[in-house]
């Protein structure tokens, strides 16, 4: 709000100002202007095409110019606000002979429609032509008649000024027009008259539904999220956390067409443009707080952020369609082929047809997530761990009772995915340690006095049998290690990477290990104890690394088992296709990077703690 200083002393508000801001808000809380007031933009600066004499005057592009130099009192103001805004709901923007006299004929149709509707001040001395039916056959009779002094001052730019401007050589770099203003219009009557029945409805049975305890309007997407908290306990305790923003400036400077969600300020925007009724809002909510609940914004990891969204996208919209939660807004995207699937599986999928899916619209806009980045160095900073763990307890609390009370069904996929978010994610090197045991499960060993262990200090003339493995169980017990030594590869990953390796193998009983260094060209290193590869790696080149002569290499080794699995170490600077020959087989990348293919082998992801 703009304050006034005069000789540095205390600020005194500015009334003007004061009084502009009040008019606009009884406009925009009314509900048949509401959607033309978010649609349309509101100016009150200087250099702006304002009527000297008036108060506002409007263009086609629905551009409202109001005269910063005028005092008016709020419900002035509101009434020029609102007949600016008629003119753009009931199409008066056309080119006529007099145009003059369809500008009167306009003014008069809109000041009747505003006198009935009983909002603002009405001018003194208004007094409107008698027998106002529509604006042709008004605009007719004046043309006849000519326009008297009391008509003429019907407009809100002044005696005998035009307060429709047909053509306007200022440009709005991000607004584009509606599609039809007459639409919203209709749009607005109708929230109108639903509202009034509903609350006469409501007051019969004295009850409240969109006014508030203390009188004010509750927008849908209000009710929307007090619905969650109230009826709906699986979202209830995270939307009670929320702050609700329905700010058009807000959502514009973020570029939200219709929703989006802040996991780190704990905020929901959803753009008020978008006139989304409750059913939808409900959709609309629900289907961002189950972003954040299942931790979508930190689980793309190496994964492009946008088809990341996107794929989660698909899960979620999946299903609240079957959890029947509101109603879908025109344009989510939802595809039957994908049910079932985690949003890891459809990711997966979608990343195959890139330039298709990347011209998907998420409910922020093509191209834009809807789950908005965190504040830059926030997980850093510690504050992410305490906001990580109140996300998995509130949803796994509300699971619990969810099912215990029996309030609804719940898709088998969601459920999954909230009691795993009960558990800490598994290491990579567990996981490696697993795709070991898969492949190497643990040899049988027997006594043997051929190889006596350690004589005990109390008893060292009593000879005791060692502990061996069955050399026949050893035979073609080895793995084959494609490893990428580019200078490209993290030295301290991959030592990490190697020393796993080593204990494994060593652990496992794996007698020897089939290794090929790869850069420019593949380089057979022949059979090495698992426990003297770590030390042997050297940096052969730079830039990037060709593996598929390395994987030719062992797949024509004549001492290589064919049923060996293979270890791909690299930092995915490869080629785009790897063909493995149906063998088993498995990556170890560093975090954060993204195989330029698809892969059909497990892929372990390093990450040094």
């Amino acid at each position: 709000m703009g304050r006034n200083t005069k000789g540095g002393g205390k600020a005194k508000p500015d009334i003007a100002t004061e009084h502009f801001y009040a008019g606009c808000d009884i406009v925009r809380q009314h509900p048949v202007f509401r959607p033309l007031w978010d649609a349309a933009s509101i100016y009150r600066q200087k250099h702006t095409p304002f009527p000297e004499n008036g108060l506002a005057r409007v263009s086609a592009q629905g551009r409202v110019y109001c005269n910063p130099m005028v005092r008016a009192r709020p419900g002035q103001w509101a009434r020029a606000l609102a007949h600016c805004l008629l003119h753009l709901g009931m199409n008066h923007f056309e080119v006529k002979a007099r145009q003059d006299c369809w500008n009167a004929a306009c003014d008069c149709v809109a000041e009747k429609f505003l006198s009935e509707l009983k909002l603002g001040e009405q001018p003194d001395g208004d007094t409107l032509p008698p027998g106002i039916t529509n604006e042709e056959k008004l605009y007719l009779r004046l043309c006849e008649a000519g326009i008297a002094p009391e008509y003429a001052a019907m407009g809100t730019a002044g005696q005998y000024g035009g307060d429709m401007l047909l053509e306007d050589s200022r440009t709005e770099r991000w607004r584009t027009a509606p599609k039809s203003w007459t639409a919203l219009f209709a749009h607005g009557l109708s929230d109108a008259v639903r509202q009034a029945v509903q609350t006469a409805a409501m007051h019969s049975r004295g009850e409240t539904d969109d006014v508030g305890s203390n009188g004010a309007y509750r927008s849908p997407a209000a009710r929307a999220k007090e619905w969650f908290v109230s009826s709906y306990p699986l979202l209830g305790a995270i939307a009670a956390s929320f702050k609700l923003v329905e700010n058009p400036q807000v959502c514009q400077r973020l570029e939200i067409r219709v929703a989006a969600v802040s996991s780190a300020l704990q905020e929901i925007y959803i753009n008020p443009a978008a006139h989304l009724s409750e059913p939808e809002c409900r959709f609309v909510v629900a289907h961002e707080l189950l972003h954040v609940a299942l931790r979508h914004d930190v689980r793309h990891q190496w994964r492009d952020a946008y088809l990341w969204n996107v794929a989660c996208d698909y899960v979620i919209n999946g299903w609240l369609m079957e959890m029947s939660v509101g109603t879908p807004p025109d344009g989510v995207l939802y595809d039957v082929a994908l049910k079932g699937l985690s949003a890891e599986a459809v990711y997966d999928r979608i990343a195959t047809d890139m330039r298709t899916y990347r011209k998907l619209a998420t409910l922020r806009g093509v191209g834009l997530g809807d789950m908005l980045p965190a504040e830059p160095h926030w997980w850093e900073r510690g504050e992410g761990v305490a906001l990580d763990d109140f996300y998995r307890r509130a949803l796994g609390q509300a699971l619990s009772y969810h099912e215990t009370m029996g309030r609804g069904f719940l898709p088998e996929g969601l459920i999954e995915e909230i009691r795993a978010l009960s558990h800490p994610p598994i290491p990579w090197d567990v996981e490696l340690a697993r795709w070991f045991d898969a492949h190497f499960p643990m040899v049988e060993k027997r006594r043997s006095y051929a190889r006596p262990s350690r004589r005990q200090s109390s008893t060292p003339d009593i000879p005791r049998p060692n502990w061996i493995a069955n050399p026949e169980a050893l035979d073609g017990r080895t793995f084959g290690v494609v490893l990428d030594t580019s200078g490209s590869m993290d030295r301290t990953l991959l030592a990490a990477a190697l020393g796993a390796i080593a204990s494994y193998g060593a652990a496992r009983d794996v007698p020897g290990v089939r290794v090929v260094f790869c850069d420019a060209a593949a380089y057979d290193c022949g059979y090495m104890r698992p426990e003297n590869i770590a030390g042997t790696v050297q940096v052969r080149g730079r830039g990037g690394t060709v593996l598929q002569p390395g994987i030719d290499l062992l797949a024509r080794a004549k001492d290589f088992p064919a049923s060996a699995p293979v270890l791909i170490i690299t930092d995915g600077y490869c080629e785009s296709r790897l063909s493995l020959y149906g063998r088993e087989h498995a990556y170890l990348v560093p975090a954060g990077v993204s195989l330029p293919f698809p892969p059909k082998g497990e892929v372990f992801r390093m990450r040094l703690a």
